[in-house]
């Protein structure tokens, strides 16, 4: 059997034409939006779960052709480019489904980088910038460092990328010394003619000044000009997010992932490993949550929801983890690992009975379309079930903070529940808000009974006493303006706003482009044109802990789709972490990237037009 599928948009609606070389009888087609689907002709709609949809179609005749015409559900959506078009479609007939080829193309369109021109005399190539470089004229032949065991991240990252190696055994002596006035992540390189020398605030300062050796050498031939490189990071706290729930990444992808952050100097990689679609993480408290749902599509658990297919997805063993943290650790990068709660848990609450009130007969619906997917904490299983799941993430992660999610409750949350009314009365809670931040609270107080730290997106801070407390860190996404509140109501805080730090957003708004675009259009310029530290609200400097790149995967299907979703913009990201406010503009930042064209081939990383 033979199929054919194309679809395209015109105007508000999606295109779908359906063919065969035998006869088809009673087809259903199965298919995933970003958001949950109309049918406006040409099918029936049977089944719907979010953005996933079951369409039943009419019997087609062999050599035939059948339009089915899509729309969606919500009258304020309408499909903005490639990604919004059904993904992972696949057409069940009887018993048997089949895969369709993808009918039009995924993922970003590739083109040559722009060439790599000459930089201006006496800049560096190298992103992000130093604070400080002050060139003393002349050049200096580079080759290799003598071992020492601060350049062991930097020398195997070399070999990775098939680079030579940073450390050799006849290589230039240059052991980091120990200079109290630098801070822990901080370096000075004085190169002369004569040689090298390398004073360092800690073993991250030499981790980092090994990197800018291995970066400028690659890029200069091995000729380093003469000067003093005096050089920290701006914020502690220099991360990238992934989002392994919607897609499955490979443990290999985030390996690769993290070698990328390490070349940019980034230090914290944020695991989303839960959401709705799945929890992917393996548990021995409750093996069953990632057995039943880290696979998607015909036959599962959960259905083919965000581009699964037929069947899709993996999950995360002990192994996983340990493999990840190692190679993180090398290189000098911590991993925070993410439970999505109390809402983004319809996995969660699938796969594991006594989250939700049997009582409740409340129709909140999340924003991605789901009526089930927040858990309610006037179940007493509730008090058994996560803090068992905290502890027992808290345990496999040396990093001293647990994410708990607590983004997007649906509107109307827990209305519906006699149990949450009851909880309210009890505890003289006054909205659905209340109910979020005396749950959230009491998550975080487990959490800091065992010495760690609760983290959280900005909405954590909602509700009756100042929301979730004990110190959490939380993430300002939608914008910086909850960061700035939650700053000054005495959180710490990391700016993720979307508007300049999601990179599943479209790079452009070109229909033929690709990603999300509820936040608008994300150009490589907008990763630089926002400063962490608001203009109007310098009071909150010692509160923001630094930056964050965010990738969501509802429009990834394969793992090399997300590379040139990440980059370019990565560096600017990069950029916004290390240097001090203002320092790169977006033309110089343009300059270097084709420089380091090369490093991300060794990488075999794909990158953007920008």
């Amino acid at each position: 059997m033979n199929l054919s599928f194309s679809a395209r948009i015109e105007g508000a609606q999606i295109l779908c034409d359906i063919g065969s070389d035998t006869a088809l009888v009673g087809p259903v087609l199965c298919f995933s939006l970003i958001a949950a689907p109309r049918v406006v002709s040409g099918g029936v709609l049977q089944r719907r779960l979010a953005g996933y949809g079951e369409v039943a179609l009419p019997d087609i005749a062999a050599g035939q052709n059948h339009r089915l015409v899509l729309a969606y559900d919500n009258p304020d959506y309408s499909p903005k480019n490639r990604a919004w078009l059904p993904l992972g479609a696949y057409l069940r007939v009887g018993k048997t489904a089949h895969t369709l080829p993808a009918g039009f193309d995924l993922g970003v369109h590739l083109a040559p980088l722009p060439a790599a021109a000459p930089l201006p005399a006496q800049t560096l190539p190298l992103i992000p910038p130093p604070q400080d470089w002050q060139p003393s004229g002349g050049e200096w032949e580079f080759s290799a460092l003598r071992p020492d065991p601060a350049y062991d991240g930097a020398d195997a990252l070399a070999r990775r990328m098939g680079l030579a190696p940073l450390t050799q055994p006849d290589g230039q002596a240059a052991h980091p010394v120990i200079d109290p006035s630098l801070p822990s992540e901080g370096y000075r390189l004085t190169i002369s003619q004569s040689g090298l020398t390398i004073a360092v605030g800690g073993t991250a300062g030499a981790h980092y000044a090994a990197i800018t050796l291995l970066t400028l050498r690659s890029l200069m031939g091995g000729k380093l000009p003469c000067g003093t490189i005096t050089d920290a990071p701006r914020f502690g706290w220099r991360g990238q997010h992934l989002d392994c729930a919607r897609h499955f990444f490979s443990v290999d992808f985030i390996l690769r992932l993290l070698d990328v952050m390490a070349l940019l100097k980034l230090n914290r990689l944020h695991w989303h490993f839960a959401d709705d679609e799945a929890f992917r993480l393996e548990l021995n408290c409750y093996p069953d949550l990632a057995r039943k749902t880290s696979l998607r599509g015909e036959g599962q658990l959960m259905p083919a929801v965000f581009g699964g297919g037929i069947c899709s997805g993996g999950s995360y063993s002990r192994a996983d983890v340990a493999r990840i943290l190692a190679h993180a650790e090398a290189l000098h990068i911590q991993v925070l690992p993410e439970i999505e709660i109390p809402a983004h848990s319809h996995a969660l609450i699938k796969a594991i009975p006594g989250l939700r009130d049997p009582g409740d007969n409340g129709e909140e619906m999340s924003v991605q379309g789901y009526l089930d997917n927040i858990v309610n904490p006037a179940m007493p299983a509730t008090w058994d079930i996560l803090p068992a799941i905290m502890d027992e993430v808290a345990s496999l992660f040396p990093m001293p903070i647990v994410h708990l999610g607590c983004d997007e409750a649906p509107h109307g949350a827990w209305a519906g529940s006699p149990a949450v009314r009851a909880l309210m009365a009890r505890e003289g809670l006054g909205t659905w808000a209340d109910v979020q931040g005396w749950m959230m609270e009491k998550l975080a107080a487990h959490l800091a009974a065992r010495g760690i730290r609760a983290a959280a997106w900005e909405e954590a801070a909602k509700g009756k006493n100042g929301g979730i407390g004990h110190g959490a860190l939380l993430f300002s996404w939608t914008g910086q303006g909850p960061g700035v509140a939650a700053a000054r109501a005495g959180y710490d805080v990391v700016m993720c706003p979307a508007p300049h730090a999601y990179f599943d957003l479209a790079h452009s708004a070109d229909i033929d482009d690709w990603g999300a675009r509820w936040a608008g259009v994300l150009p490589l310029d907008n990763t630089l044109n926002w400063d962490p530290i608001p203009a109007d609200s310098p009071d909150i400097a010692p509160r923001v802990l630094g930056v964050q790149g965010c990738f969501w995967g509802e429009f990834t299907t394969a793992d090399s789709q997300a590379e040139p979703m990440i980059a370019p913009r990565i560096f600017g990201l990069a950029c916004k972490g290390w240097e001090q406010k203002g320092a790169t503009t977006p033309a110089q930042l343009r300059a270097v990237i084709p420089h380091y064209a090369p490093l991300f081939a060794a990488m075999n990383w794909a990158m953007a037009p920008f």
